[in-house]
Parts: structure tokens; sequence; C-alpha cells
């Protein structure tokens, strides 16, 4: 199974991308399944139906979110009708949607499941990801041999701990919610796959995503200012992991930054 996972998409200029290059890479690569971070689809912050839907459109099959899940109003209602959404599983239960799921892309390979935690160093508190994983793993074991996780958490120290910590256990753990990519893409001695970020899809010339000026008058004079999404040099940051169907275990792993045509 070969399965795309696309980095943190942030605003127009991250789904614009998505729309332009996903098919592309799906073709030419016979890509199986598409995973994308949607947590900054919608203006820079939260995802909204409009946007998840556009994802959709665009060939992503599964959307999973971090620490800015909740941050549009309408996303409750939405997440709870709409299964190929995963939001953070170490949430406290009782929250709306759900933080797995095992999904059916191809009928040559086997399903996959895909599994968001989300991070405790330097973020909001929230449960412990570690025990969460610990539960939701051999769940997941009984349905496929294919698991894939997302790791949305701000510490490289917490994301390196949790791909050694499920080593052997899944297909991959792939860090998001930095926005920058990291060059330490590995297959750990277990055969699980390895990224500490992925990085994000979205304008370059920026900060983060963000226009620079506003960012920089933030950090200099400590006022509040208004952080628009950036549009100017777009990247697609994803990477790409090969599974072998029967043993859940990865046999590559590409890393992808690509810069966008004008």
């Amino acid at each position: 199974m070969k399965i795309l996972f696309i980095g943190d998409i942030v605003g127009r200029a991250g789904r614009e991308a998505v729309k332009k290059r996903v098919s592309v890479w799906v073709k030419e690569r016979q890509i199986d399944t598409v995973i994308a971070n949607g947590e900054n689809a919608a203006g820079g912050s939260g995802i909204t139906a409009a946007t998840a839907e556009d994802l959709f459109r665009s060939g992503v099959h599964v959307i999973t979110l971090g620490d800015h899940t909740w941050d549009q109003r309408e996303l409750p209602q939405y997440i709870e009708k709409e299964a190929r959404m995963v939001r953070p599983a170490n949430y406290p239960e009782g929250v709306p949607g759900r933080g797995w799921g095992v999904f059916e892309i191809s009928g040559f390979c086997p399903p996959i499941g895909v599994l968001n935690l989300q991070g405790r160093t330097f973020m909001d508190p929230i449960d412990d990801p570690f025990r969460v994983a610990s539960k939701l793993v051999p769940v997941l074991k009984e349905k496929t041999p294919v698991i894939f996780v997302d790791f949305h958490a701000e510490a490289t120290s917490e994301k390196i701990a949790m791909g050694r910590f499920l080593d052997g256990k899944v297909s991959a753990v792939v860090g998001t919610h930095t926005h920058v990519q990291t060059a330490d893409e590995q297959i750990f001695p277990g055969g699980t796959a390895f990224l500490c970020d992925v990085g994000f899809t979205g304008a370059h010339e920026s900060v983060i995503g963000r226009r620079i000026e506003p960012v920089l008058k933030r950090f200099v004079t400590g006022l509040p200012q208004r952080f628009e999404v950036a549009d100017e040099d777009v990247r697609f940051s994803a990477v790409l992991i090969n599974v072998d169907d029967t043993t859940g275990k990865c046999t590559a792993i590409e890393r992808i930054f690509e810069k966008m045509e004008s």
C-alpha cells in the first residue's frame, strides 16, 4: 500500500496546492490512500464543512486535525456525521467526533487504520497520548495490519518518543503542528516509518503560513495583530510511505517538499 500524507494545509493557498497536486501524485505514483492534516484549512485556523468538502473533492480520503479542531463553531456538528474526519483521540471523553477510524479505500489493499493524537509538551493540557495509544492500537490491529498515526505535537522529543514507543506496533508515525519540515525521515528497527514533522502546505513567503509584517510587529511591540494568511511561494509538503499489506511494516519513506508553479 502507498500512503500519501499531506502536512498541515494552511488557508486557500494550501487548499489550492492540494487541488492541483493530489491527482497528479496519485496517478504518477499509484497511491492508494491520501490523508491530510486539515486543522488550518479554513483561513489558517480550524476547518469548516465547506473547506473539508473541498479537500475531499480534491482526492483526500481522510482528514486529521489537531489543537485548532474547535476554532470554527460549525465543526462539532459536522464532525459528528463525517466519519472521514478524525480529531485527536486523547481529547476528553464526551467531545464530538472520533479519534480513530478504519477506512476501506481500495479493493486491492487492506483497510487502513488512522489514529490522531495530540502532544502535551508546550501545548494545552490534554489526556496522555501514550496511554491512549496503548489502548487504541490493539483495537486497530484487530481490524487491519496497516495503521497510520498523525501525532500533532510541538516538541521534537515527544514526537520521537512516540515513534519509538509505537515502533513495530504501527506502520507509520508522522508529526504535524510545527509547520517546519524536518529531514529525519527513517524506518525504525521494528518497521515503523517516522518523520518528526512533515511541514505545512501553503505559502512559505511567510512566518509559518501567516503574512510576515503583522507577526514581526507582534514580536517587536507585543501588541495584538491580525495574522492574515500569506499567499506567496506556495509549497506542497507531504510524505509518501510504502507499507507491506500483509505485515503492516513500512518498506520505504520519501519526504516531499514541492514548489508550486505561479
